[in-house]
């Protein structure tokens, strides 16, 4: 079982894969030198990044991430201002303060290694990190795997369910567990709970109780992603790497210059939408703080739809708020549990296709669908995303990424209208559906998973060539 706060973490862009993973590792690999009591005899690091961290590794920010771990800052409590300013002075003082307290010698060139041909045999985001004496005696050395949404497991956990950063609460505590979708509508059913209500029920067991803390939690998950929209719709210049200036700020000038356009135009709404959550990736492929949403590629679709609702639907709607995030993050769990959500492991189904499934049964929701409509909104929003691959541009999450997250936003809200013109009934469960996304991604060749290997990375090749 995963919580709302599995599903929805803060931390910093541009990938919840290879930026956020990466981070969590390095934190994870410290948490383990200490508790074996040899963190103070450390004399040297080295990493090695694998598979699809080493082959779009620099565009995402991964080595900067891994090494801001092994200094012992968090990506949800990292202020991503200071990020690159750290990660400069490791690289040009060629020292490296292990937890913030244990200073060691550290060569950027040598000690952290892309490994661009090979990949780790348990998943395609894998990375290791040695750690060796003052005899040069590597002493502990660990395998971690970045399995997606900013979920970290050691190779030998890879099978077990014991993920890093998910609920350690006993399935027998939770009152409400399910494995499926059909199970999840079943228990609500019987228990004449919504998703949402049922959710919010198992969140409650697994902080004890405390429903004011359950929503405070959620509360601060959607401050996140409403100041990153924020922020996005302010900030001009460029995107790092690429030079791409930032769209967001300028139509935003164009849009609130117009406001008039809102009553001519039936569809100026799809432009606010697309620009809400195309503010959000801007703001990810610059390193902000953004929350996996399931992921960091996919941030901006359910920020986007729930501005959308806030906005356009229902004011300022707290519950409201709360009763998307919660329906959202029980489909999000689903996937997670039962499919991916790494680009890496599945394509860009897994990331966009996941987020517009749970955006969709989100918004569905809080205009009052039924158990089946949500369902079916869900199944929809990822059906018509399966085969998407995961293929950027020069391995930076900004084209299509960007673009793409504004496009599925629109798909969630048509997915969630055109469910709730139904009774609830249709052909494709979301449990099928979920499972034939895992089978096409598998079936996608790698180089369509986020290795920039394939696809646009390589056809759009007038515009890679002008691309760091």
């Amino acid at each position: 079982m995963l919580s709302i706060f599995d599903i929805f973490k803060t931390g910093i862009g541009p990938s919840s894969s290879h930026t956020v993973g990466p981070m969590w590792a390095g934190h994870r690999f410290l948490n383990e030198l200490r508790e074996k009591g040899i963190l103070s005899t450390i004399k040297s690091v080295r990493v090695g990044l694998y598979g699809s961290l080493a082959l779009t590794g620099i565009g995402h920010g991964t080595d900067k991430a891994t090494l801001l771990g092994l200094a012992g800052h968090r990506p949800d409590t990292i202020d991503p201002d200071d990020a690159d300013r750290i990660f400069e002075e490791i690289k040009q003082q060629k020292k490296l303060k292990l937890a913030g307290e244990h200073t060691i010698d550290f060569d950027y060139d040598s000690q952290l290694i892309f490994h661009n041909g090979e990949t780790l045999p348990e998943h395609p985001n894998g990375m290791r990190i040695f750690a060796a004496d003052a005899n040069g005696i590597v002493v502990y050395y660990k395998s971690y795997l970045s399995i997606g949404g900013g979920f970290v497991v050691c190779a030998d956990e890879f099978n077990t369910t014991d993920n890093a950063g998910e609920s350690k609460k006993e399935p027998e505590a939770i009152p409400y567990p399910f494995k499926n979708a059909e199970e999840l509508v079943a228990l609500c059913k019987k228990h004449q709970l919504t998703i949402a209500q049922l959710t919010i029920e198992n969140e409650k067991a697994r902080h004890n109780g405390d429903l004011d803390l359950v929503y405070k939690k959620i509360d601060a998950i959607w401050d996140v992603m409403h100041s990153c929209i924020e922020r996005g719709l302010r900030m001009e210049g460029e995107l790092p790497m690429s030079g791409i200036k930032r769209r967001s700020a300028s139509m935003h000038q164009t849009l609130m210059s117009s406001p008039e356009a809102m009553l001519s135009d039936h569809f100026a709404i799809m432009d606010w939408v697309t620009l809400f959550a195309m503010a959000v990736n801007e703001e990810n492929a610059c390193g902000g703080r953004v929350v996996t949403a399931p992921t960091n590629g996919a941030a901006g679709v359910i920020p986007a739809v729930l501005a959308y609702y806030t906005r356009f639907i229902s004011r300022n709607n707290t519950q409201g708020i709360r009763n998307f995030i919660a329906t959202a993050a029980a489909i999000g769990s689903l996937i997670k549990m039962n499919a991916s959500i790494s680009g890496a492991e599945a394509g860009c189904q897994a990331e966009v296709g996941s987020a517009c499934a749970m955006a969709a049964a989100g918004l569905a929701a809080v205009q009052g669908a039924s158990i089946d409509q949500v369902e079916n909104a869900a199944e929809i929003g990822m059906e018509h995303h399966l085969g998407m691959t995961c293929d950027p541009i020069a391995g930076l999450v900004q084209v299509p990424c960007i673009e793409r997250n504004g496009m599925a936003a629109i798909k969630a809200i048509n997915a969630s209208r055109l469910a709730m013109r139904g009774d609830g009934n249709h052909v494709v469960s979301l449990d099928s559906c979920i499972e034939t996304m895992y089978r096409t991604g598998l079936d996608l060749q790698s180089k369509y998973r986020e290795t920039s290997l394939g696809g646009l990375a390589i056809y759009a090749k007038e515009y890679v060539s002008e691309m760091v």
